[in-house]
């Protein structure tokens, strides 16, 4: 499914083959863009947390443990200021550079949900801003967005409430998510490679430069926070994470990119969110207090390590996003099998946490008979 589908595309639309994989070019422009985007976000994500980190420290920005945290001691947070910085100079030097060379009218759009929301997680993680006025902010946000990629590509406007939702959800549960080790690092780092070769093969060079400087950004977080969990993201970088996977879809979708390309990078998310909010409600709990319900923090309950949670995130991630790009390039029976099989390995994950619960619950019951 794409934006188009049903209507005469415009012109200003790409309509792009959902079976074409990146030709000899699009695979070089592929290689080219790593280096010149890519690479710098990385390595000012590994560089600019020694310049950073001081002055976190120095303005108080702190995390401090609660019910949501898998952490018992005070860490500094906000370093998702470095990470936005990275991201932004990166995928901002491919506009001034003349490496995205159409398009670039939904590449700024882009970069501006990416800054905007990377801004208003500061603002939390600094002053603090109330949870009304945040939302607020998010749906403005997304709205903005929305409306001006539909005016810029000439999409229905019908698609202005699901752009507008899309973004401000996905901040949301970006941040959500964000609550172990390594967790957000690497599905920036997955999500931002998966949507860099969705942009080749769907012959999109903004959306190539937006995934690989998202990528680079987060891959650079990744030695800062799994070193013994020195530094965290903080709402900066959470919300700079969730804005820019949504306002990289949003423009994708609306750019006529098939859906099975934009929501598999980000459907472990949406199913953990989703499902653990609708547990809470239906077991009447405050859904919007704090808490350590979600699947990946469970996983972590049940004896999995940040990092190997962090990794079943991943790897469920990796696992929907090329079945169901393999199922679309092979037709109808392939596309149902795919889905089937995406369902099945988002039940696997969802349910792992008891799997693994009740695994560990026969051993030590037979470890005492023993």
């Amino acid at each position: 499914m794409r934006a188009d589908v049903g209507t005469a595309p415009p012109a200003a639309v790409p309509v792009p083959d959902p079976g074409a994989a990146p030709g000899p070019e699009e695979l070089r422009q592929l290689a080219e863009t790593v280096l010149t985007v890519g690479v710098p976000a990385l390595v000012l994500s590994l560089l600019l947390p020694f310049a950073v980190k001081p002055l976190l420290a120095r303005w108080g920005v702190l995390d401090i443990p609660n019910e949501r945290s898998s952490h018992r001691r005070t860490v500094i947070r906000g370093m998702g200021l470095a990470v936005a910085a990275a991201v932004l100079a990166s995928y901002g030097l491919a506009l001034l550079t003349g490496a995205v060379r159409v398009d670039r009218s939904v590449a700024l759009v882009v970069l501006a949900v990416a800054a905007l929301s990377a801004a208003l997680g500061w603002a939390e993680d600094y002053r603090g801003v109330s949870v009304r006025a945040r939302l607020a902010a998010q749906l403005c946000l997304g709205l903005g967005a929305t409306a001006v990629l539909t005016a810029v590509l000439g999409t229905s406007g019908w698609w202005l409430p699901v752009g507008t939702l899309a973004i401000a959800a996905y901040v949301n549960m970006a941040n959500f998510m964000d609550g172990i080790n390594g967790i957000s690092g690497l599905h920036g780092l997955t999500a931002g490679l998966l949507y860099a070769w969705a942009g080749a093969s769907n012959d999109l060079p903004w959306m190539v430069a937006a995934g690989l400087a998202v990528a680079g950004g987060f891959a650079g977080f990744l030695p800062w926070n799994l070193a013994r969990g020195s530094v965290f993201l903080g709402d900066v970088g959470s919300y700079l994470l969730g804005g820019s996977l949504a306002g990289i879809a949003v423009a994708a979708f609306l750019s006529g990119v098939y859906v099975e390309y934009l929501l598999p990078p980000l459907a472990v998310y949406v199913a953990d969110t989703t499902v653990t909010l609708l547990r809470r409600i239906r077991a009447g709990e405050p859904w919007y207090r704090p808490h350590r319900k979600h699947v990946y923090q469970r996983l972590t309950d049940v004896g999995l390590s940040h990092l190997g949670s962090a990794l079943v995130v991943t790897g469920a991630t990796v696992l929907v996003s090329v079945a169901s790009v393999v199922g679309l390039r092979t037709g109808p029976v392939a596309t149902a099998l795919a889905g089937a099989f995406v369902v099945g390995v988002l039940l696997v994950y969802l349910f792992l946490p008891d799997l693994l619960g009740r695994r560990a619950a026969v051993r030590a019951r037979d470890g005492a008979l023993g």
